[in-house]
């Protein structure tokens, strides 16, 4: 069956945010009277949200403390969301490759509504997406409740689109989900190979690789 759609990840995927994550959990730590990281150090923590920043920022602390520095650093990241974030090379070429063949894309991302509407309102780009689920719309991932949902409203079969993430998570939702998947080793992967272990359909290190494949495979 020929390609329907293409579902993204957000974080890492579709995005680079780090730059903003990054200057919210430093502001963060400035306020704290705590020392700067580096983007080396903040990157390959991005994708694992909020807590796992934290968690680099401050270690082990209480769970209270813990509660009112993650508000804190959320409030930071809302009020500067898209003062660094591009999207990765390459994306955008992409898109519009699918808008020629009439292939639907979509995001399915664990960031939360409240973060991903305001961010993607900064990107022209975004306006042509035909579905941005978040976890108030689903099951977070790695349930494949949120990638089945976006086949339901795109009315195609979870294995006539492919799911592109660059966490674990991701390929284990569009496994369960009964859609190829496509890992991106250019995102927020701790290990420059670590993608490539997920066990994922195909395997990628840039966003230029991506339709080379589709044009092999599935055109």
């Amino acid at each position: 069956m020929p390609l329907r759609a293409l579902l993204f990840d957000l974080d890492g995927t579709l995005l680079d945010t780090s730059g903003d994550m990054g200057a919210a959990l430093n502001g963060l730590l400035a306020e704290q009277g705590r020392a700067q990281l580096t983007a080396a150090q903040i990157r390959p923590h991005v994708s694992n949200g909020a807590n796992a920043l934290i968690k680099l920022g401050f270690g082990e602390i209480t769970a209270s403390d813990h509660e009112a520095l993650r508000a804190r650093f959320l409030d930071l990241y809302l009020a500067n969301i898209a003062s660094h974030t591009v999207p990765f090379e390459g994306i955008e070429t992409l898109l519009t490759q699918c808008a020629e063949h009439n292939i639907a894309w979509g995001i399915a991302t664990n960031k939360p509504w409240r973060y991903t509407e305001p961010l993607m309102r900064h990107f022209s780009f975004a306006s042509s997406a035909v579905v941005t689920f978040c976890p108030e719309h689903a099951k977070p991932k790695p349930d494949p409740s949120m990638l089945l949902l976006a086949c339901e409203h795109i009315k195609c079969a979870p294995v006539d689109a492919i799911y592109i993430g660059d966490h674990q998570r991701d390929i284990e939702c569009g496994r369960l989900a009964g859609m190829p998947t496509i890992a991106v080793g250019y995102g927020f992967t701790q290990s420059a190979d670590e993608h490539t272990q997920w066990d994922a359909t195909f395997a990628v290190d840039s966003a230029h690789d991506i339709w080379p494949l589709i044009q092999k495979h599935y055109l």
